[in-house]
């Protein structure tokens, strides 16, 4: 068989008899045989491959944007090259280099509010930046309602009746945390309650800062009755201390986060959130690098951002969210009926 025979058939790109195909294919299995990527993308110019860089890749979060991410990508015939980039500057430059040639687009995840290092990638490489920002318009981005939601969930404890409202900041120079710090103090401004610097601890988004920064709110001598986390990993952390400390929530201690990662839900109490759409946070960033890349990055850039909306649980003094049953019990029910 001719070369441009076999690729016909292996590519799917040609008329080929059905024996042919038939033959072809038989032989390629029994030599186990598939094509070599490397060598495929060199004449299309095209990897099939998207890269994803993100600040970290525990917890829940992150696999539910991975996962959001790779379902659009593979439906679109493409799969996912991921890598951490840390939060310094030349960790994401480093990254970025380490990908060239390898993916056809980049969606980047920088922690930093200063992303314009990724402006360094060559002009034909699509780029999406997630929950972040450019100075410029020269990256497609997207965001979330982040003060939007913290001004949201804020404004839901001042109605309960609380004024001394702690915060659990993010990660230094993080454009979601900025953000969701701005909308907690609008929302103490517009309720005529005066900022107190001390009720804003420092955190990391990790459980361990929301464990340690509760150990400090604890110890003022005027304590706070209710603490927003500026993520559920914080706010969960916050939780287990003040049940480690006997100190009931929310009869004495109202807890919320950001975000309603799965796990909210299962909290004892349950967790009082900001929603957001994980899954589809992760897939619409996709879509923009696609749109990119079917476009060869010469398209009007977009800014775009995901609604949010606030869930009420047990931990802020709403009723007993409803739990799903487990997967298991749904089988066992279906099969009594």
């Amino acid at each position: 068989m001719s070369v441009a025979t076999v690729s016909r058939v292996l590519n799917g790109s040609g008329p080929v008899s059905d024996e042919t195909q038939r033959l072809i294919r038989e032989v390629a299995g029994r030599m186990r045989y598939v094509p070599h990527s490397g060598a495929r993308s060199l004449i299309t110019s095209k990897t099939e491959t998207l890269g994803v860089l993100l600040p970290d890749l525990y917890g829940e979060f992150f696999s539910e944007i991975i996962r959001g991410m790779d379902d659009t990508a593979q439906r679109n015939g493409f799969h996912l090259l991921i890598s951490r980039a840390y939060a310094d500057r030349h960790g994401i430059e480093t990254a970025i280099r380490a990908m060239r040639g390898r993916v056809d687009g980049v969606v980047a995840m920088s922690p930093d509010l200063d992303a314009n290092s990724l402006l360094n990638l060559p002009s034909t490489i699509p780029v999406v930046l997630l929950c972040s920002v450019s100075r410029g318009n020269e990256i497609d981005s997207l965001t979330i309602q982040n003060c939007r939601g913290a001004r949201e969930m804020v404004a839901h404890l001042i109605s309960r009746g609380h004024k001394r409202i702690a915060i659990i900041k993010g990660s230094p120079r993080n454009y979601d945390a900025a953000e969701r710090l701005r909308g907690y103090r609008m929302a103490l401004r517009e309720a005529g309650i005066d900022r107190d610097p001390v009720l804003e601890r420092e955190g990391d988004f990790t459980e361990a800062a929301g464990y340690s920064a509760v150990i400090d709110l604890l110890a003022l001598k005027d304590r706070p009755t209710a603490i927003f986390a500026a993520n559920d990993s914080m706010a969960i952390g916050a939780l287990s201390l003040l049940r480690d400390s006997g100190i009931a929530v929310p009869e004495e201690v109202a807890v919320a986060g950001f975000d309603d990662i799965p796990l909210a839900r299962y909290m004892d109490p349950s967790l009082s959130s900001v929603h957001v759409p994980i899954w589809e946070l992760g897939a619409k960033a996709v879509e923009l690098l696609l749109h990119g890349i079917t476009h060869k990055n010469d398209h009007a850039r977009r800014r775009e951002r995901v609604s949010t909306k606030l869930v009420i649980r047990r931990s802020t003094g709403g009723d007993p969210a409803e739990r799903p049953p487990p997967k298991t019990l749904n089988r066992e029910m279906a099969s009594i009926r």
